[in-house]
């Protein structure tokens, strides 16, 4: 019996290795596709210790393959000495042949864009999570802010009231 709650009162460890907060402010997001990482020895070990950065990156499509471009993943100085680490190397992302057609189509007709949205590991591998977007106009952005505010504020007042 005792055993049964400890299983239970253990904390799952978080899988997210990186959240790209700006993609959710700068963009309404449609859908979401989960895709994997052609990644490097020293990649893995680096995203392991959460060295990774994706505000400034971006999916392009490229001859009917998938490709992360400006995820800058720091280089740990003890992960390898004899390969130079490129921090800002582009990575391909793996995906079935029929999400990448329902994206390529996405992109190239009806003017999506593709960003990552976040990093996490599922048993062992690095995946990527894909956002297909449409960009925010600036008052977009203001009555999404605003909205929170109002959401923000009703909490408060149910609460005390």
């Amino acid at each position: 019996m005792a055993s049964k709650k400890s299983k239970k009162s253990k904390k799952q460890p978080d899988n997210t290795i990186a959240v790209n907060r700006q993609a959710r402010h700068e963009y309404f997001i449609e859908d979401q596709f989960e895709a994997g990482l052609v990644l490097e020895g020293w990649e893995v070990k680096s995203l392991r210790e959460g060295r990774v950065q994706l505000k400034e990156s971006f999916i392009q499509i490229k001859n009917g393959e998938a490709w992360l471009h400006g995820a800058h993943i720091s280089p740990l100085l003890s992960a390898s000495t004899h390969v130079v680490a490129e921090a800002l190397r582009r990575k391909k992302l793996l995906l079935h042949r029929q999400e990448l057609n329902k994206l390529i189509g996405a992109v190239e007709r009806k003017g999506y864009t593709l960003v990552p949205l976040s990093m996490y590991w599922v048993r062992g591998r690095a995946k990527l999570k894909i956002g297909l977007a449409k960009g925010k106009k600036m008052h977009d952005k203001r009555a999404t802010a605003k909205d929170r505010d109002w959401q923000r504020e009703k909490a408060r007042v149910m609460k005390h009231g």
